[in-house]
Order: C-alpha cells, then structure tokens, then sequence
C-alpha cells in the first residue's frame, strides 16, 4: 500500500515525460534482430568504451573540482584533494547560499535537457537495461556531468560514483548503437560501461567488475565478462595514469581485526549496519515523497529549500568544528576516522545522523549525485563509534576502531546497495589492508542478510519498482474488459438471449443488491436449446471472482484476486443501476490483466 499512495506522485514526475521520450526513440530502432559483432570486434569496441569512461571519469572530477573551489575558496582552480577538508570560505556566514545557487543550476538542466538525470543514477541505467532495450540518451552524458558536479561541488551530500556510472553508460549505450551491436552485446556494453566508470573513479579494477556483474548485468557468462574485464581494465589503467596509482584511504595497519574472539563484534555490527541501511533507503524516499507532497510541481523552490537546509547544516558546523563534515564527498572525515583523529563515538554517532539528513535532503529535493560515498561516509563514523564504545566497556579485548570503521564502511555499501562482493572488494582495493577482509565479510554477510529481512529492496531496487509499479496504479476503470449482462439468480438458460453476435461474454447473476455468481455463455451448459430442459443459471454459475468499483487501482485488485484466488473480477460503474441490481460495466479475466501488465514492462530478451 506504501507503493500506491506513492504511485500517483511518482506518476505526475518528469520521468514520465522521459520514458515517453525514450519509448519514441526505442521505436526508431530497426525491428529486426541485428547480427552480433564478432569477439575480435567486440573486445575493440570494449576497450574504446573503458577508454571513454576512464576520460569521463578524469573530466567530471575536474568539473567537480572547478566548482567547489569557485564556490569554497573563490579561484579558478581544478586542484581539489577531496581527503583534505575545504577551509573556511572567505564569504563567511554567506557560503550558506552557494548549496542553494548550485540547486538552481541543477533544476534548470535536469528540469529542460534531461529529467533522468536527476537522482543518484544508478537505478536510471538498470531501467535502461532491463526495461529500455539498453537506451540511453547521449545528452544525459553531458547533462549528468554538469548537474552533478555542480551539485557534488557546491556543498550537496552525495557521491561521484552514481554520476559516473550514468556518464559512462549513457556513452556505452551510445557507442553500442554507433557500432551496430546486437541487443545483448548493447546491454553488455551499457554495464560494462558502469563498472569501467567505477573503477576509474575509484582505482579498483576488481570492484568495479563485479559492480557491473551484481547490480548491472542481465547475464553473466564468459561473452559477457570478456567485454566487462577489458572495459574495466582500460578504464583502470587510464584512470592510474590520470589520478595516480595509490589507494583512495591511506590506514595504519590493522593487528587484530581477525582475532576470534572479536568477530562476534563484527556480527552486531552487521546487525547494526542492516538497520542503518532501512534507515537510509526509507530517509531518501520518504524526503523525496515529503517534498513532493509538501511542495508539488515546484521544483526550483523545493530543490532550493533542501540544500538551504544543507547549508545551514555545513556552516553550522564551520562555525562550530571548523570543518564543514557534510559538504560534498566526505572523504576527509572518513580519513580522520581510519586515522583516529576523531576519538569520541557520540561525536562520530552524531556526524553520521547529520550525514543522513543531509544526503537526505540533497536526494529527496532533487540533487544529483550518488549515494556510496555517503555510504561509506555512515559507515566509518557509525562502524567508528561501534568500535570505540566496545573499547570502552571492555578495554582489556583487541576492539580496534580503525576496523570496525572499514567494517561499517562495507557492511553499509552492502545493505543500501545490495552488492555484497563489491561491497567487499572494493573497500579492500580502496585501503589495501587485507587484515580486515574476514571480519568485514561478516559483517557485510549480516548486513545484507538482515537488511532484506527487514526490507526487500536496496536503495537502487527501490526506485526501479516504484517506477516499474507506476502502471499499478491505473485505475481498473480504464481498462479493456469483457461485456457483461446483468440477470436475476432465479433466471434459467431458457432466458438467456439467443440473438446472433448480441449474446455477452458473461451473465451476472444477483439476488436483491448482491452478485451471487458468473456465468460464461461460452460454456456448453449454457447454449439454448428448445429440446433440452432449462437449467438454473444458480447452477451454472462461477464464484471464483471478486467485486472492484472503477475507481480501484490495478495493484489493488490484483491484491485482492490473489487472496481470495479469484480467477475473474467484476467491475461495477460508477453510476447505481436505476433498479436495485448492481450496475456492472464489464468483467475482467486474467488475459486482460496480463494485457494491461505487458504494457508497463519491457522484458529484456535477446
């Protein structure tokens, strides 16, 4: 029920001009099947894409970097060390404004060149590739870069790799299609060109694979790896060659983490990690729906009032701290925990509340950026404060914070995104400290685990159902149905009418207000004969069926045959019969429910 009140918000959102806008190019598209490029052909085409997207990738991170400094500091720079905290701007108090001016320029692009660039952009490729036929428009490239890094740059809590992940696809998508490749080749393509973009990004090879195998790829097998591995190699290489070869957090060494008698630590944390993780993925929706409900069809003020929050936020926290903690990427506060410069846990506790609402209030008005960052973010100061805590109440155990923070970081990623082996992987690739792989991989375990207990989708899924159970919300009223007719239960064949091409699909039989039952006049039970003895329609008729009113949304209905195990549904009109029996505008079988459930889906084949 959570979904359908969603349902009609979602509904009126740009998205819907944007799935029109991409079912008409879809359309362009040549019917018949196009032949395969050949291996030789294809690894080409694969290491021109990982190519690309280790340039896109290099080009975002400058445009990020010319924003925050022309907002933070005043200069003209493409210089920004994001493990080093931005110093005080020397507008003051009034660096407040620069989140609010940057929502401004991110409303107008996302709002006239390309509303699928608004959000975190992961769940806009998975749509592209398992219901869009892997298309994607190649001005989201260009649009998704500058929304995202004036968002990122401007003091918005979100992430690079969700920007990036998009470019790199949406340049995927375009480079398939230039190259005439076959449908799943194009698809392969499209997440290979995600993971490629993560990799470059953040200099792991092996996580950003595996980021296109868990969360991107409709199929896994050696035709589609090999492309995936060359893409994310070149990518990789290339990205070493721009940003350097070192790790994205430098740690001391770890002794203890894989001691026994601490990893039952690492299973609360897991625990605690899974709880986290709904707390996010429901903060994110419920502020977008929030924002919608309170302030709709008004993006440019709604966008507007949420980073003026984020503002207040981060210069709150100057004037406090000396540090703006939440602006941005967060990867220096995440360094000062891995560090120990920040020794207390409620401090850390608190840093990761106001991350939350902060990414919270980017996303749900209508930012543009990722969310890993900020999960890695949450899960350094909460992993952090879980380890300090536990050295506190029992100093005498090896509880090690630097630990449990990297713990926290993996077990977070694995339960907001649902990617447990690039959760893994790639925070290992991120520190290099194998010590801590075992007790992260329990917690990334429980995490995970516990999380779809709590909540079946991840913070990508969730998005791809609301959109894809859009169409649940229709109401059944505007649905194709069966023609019925209306007759007293005391009526036998004899009255049934006999007239050629005039007889209805199905006879609804009632007594007083109430439908007792259906009768198919298909059924050889029913056929009129004048040597056969009339039968009571009572006796003929169906009762495996509900009763639904116009007004009642597709999933409702569907919700209510499924509990009662009805095969048929009776609908009644929205105006009462002028007699007393029920005015019925038609029936609906389960080949128009199929019907009306093939037309808000594309189903990925090739």
């Amino acid at each position: 029920m959570w979904r359908c009140r969603l349902g009609p918000r979602l509904a009126r959102h740009r998205w819907v001009r944007f799935r029109l806008e991409r079912r008409r190019l879809i359309k362009r598209l040549p019917d018949e099947a196009q032949p395969a490029l050949g291996p030789l052909s294809l690894a080409l085409v694969s290491v021109v894409l990982g190519i690309g997207a280790g340039i896109g990738a290099f080009v975002f991170r400058l445009l990020i970097a010319f924003v925050h400094n022309l907002c933070f500091l005043g200069s003209l720079s493409i210089h920004y060390d994001t493990s080093v905290h931005t110093p005080a701007a020397p507008w003051g108090p009034a660096i407040v404004l620069a989140p609010v001016l940057g929502s401004l320029v991110v409303v107008f692009l996302v709002s006239n060149f390309a509303p699928e660039a608004k959000g975190h952009g992961v769940p806009e490729v998975m749509d592209a590739i398992f219901y869009g036929k892997s298309v994607i428009r190649p001005v989201v490239a260009i649009v998704k870069s500058v929304a995202s890094a004036v968002s990122i740059g401007s003091g918005g809590s979100v992430g690079r790799e969700g920007p990036i992940v998009q470019i790199s696809a949406a340049f995927a998508s375009w480079l398939g299609g230039s190259a005439h490749v076959s449908r799943w080749q194009r698809a392969t393509l499209v997440a290979a060109g995600g993971g490629a973009g993560i990799a470059a990004t953040f200099n792991t090879p092996i996580g950003g694979m595996l980021f296109a195998v868990e969360v991107l790829m409709p199929e896994v097998s050696i035709r589609t790896l090999v492309p995936v591995a060359l893409a994310t190699a070149t990518a990789t290489y290339l990205g070493q060659r721009l940003f350097g070869a070192a790790p994205a957090f430098v740690v001391p060494a770890v002794h203890s983490a894989h001691t026994a008698a601490v990893l039952p630590a690492y299973v609360l944390l897991g625990a605690l990690m899974a709880l986290v993780s709904v707390a996010f993925i429901r903060a994110i929706y419920g502020a977008e729906d929030l924002f919608e409900r309170l302030i709709p069809r008004r993006d440019y003020l709604r966008h507007a009032l949420g980073m003026l929050g984020v503002g207040l936020m981060m210069t709150f926290l100057m004037a406090a701290t000396g540090h703006y903690y939440v602006e941005g990427v967060g990867y220096a506060t995440i360094v000062d925990v891995l560090t120990g410069r920040i020794g207390s846990a409620p401090w850390l506790l608190a840093l990761g509340a106001m991350k939350l609402a902060a990414t919270a209030l980017t996303l749900g008005s209508g930012g543009s950026g990722g969310i890993f960052s900020p999960s890695l973010f949450m899960g350094a100061t909460i992993g952090g404060a879980f380890g300090l805590l536990l050295h506190g109440l029992f100093p005498g155990m090896p509880f090690d914070a630097a630990a449990f923070a990297l713990a926290g970081m993996a077990g977070l990623v694995a339960g907001a995104t649902g990617a447990a082996l690039t959760a893994i992987v790639m925070t290992f690739e991120m520190t290099l400290d194998y010590s801590v792989v075992l007790p992260m991989a329990l917690t990334v375990a429980v995490s995970q685990g516990a999380r779809r207990l709590l909540l079946s989708q991840s913070i990508y899924t969730m998005k791809l159902a609301l959109q894809a159970n859009a169409h649940l919300v229709h109401h059944v009223g505007d649905m194709a149905m069966a023609v019925a007719r209306v007759m007293s239960a005391s009526a036998t064949t004899a009255h049934v009418p006999s007239a050629e091409g005039m007889l209805p699909a199905y006879l609804v039989l009632f007594d007083g207000a109430r439908i007792v039952g259906l009768v198919d006049t298909r059924a050889p039970e029913c056929a009129t004969d004048a040597n056969r003895t009339p039968v009571p329609l009572r006796d003929l008729a169906r009762r495996d069926f509900v009763v639904a009113a116009v007004d009642t949304t597709l999933f409702d209905l569907l919700a209510a045959m499924q509990r009662a195990k009805a095969e048929l549904a009776v609908v009644l009109a929205a105006t009462a019969s002028p007699d007393r029996s029920p005015a019925v505008r038609g029936i609906l079988t389960k080949a128009h429910l199929a019907e009306a459930l093939a037309e808000g889906m594309e189903i990925f084949e090739d």
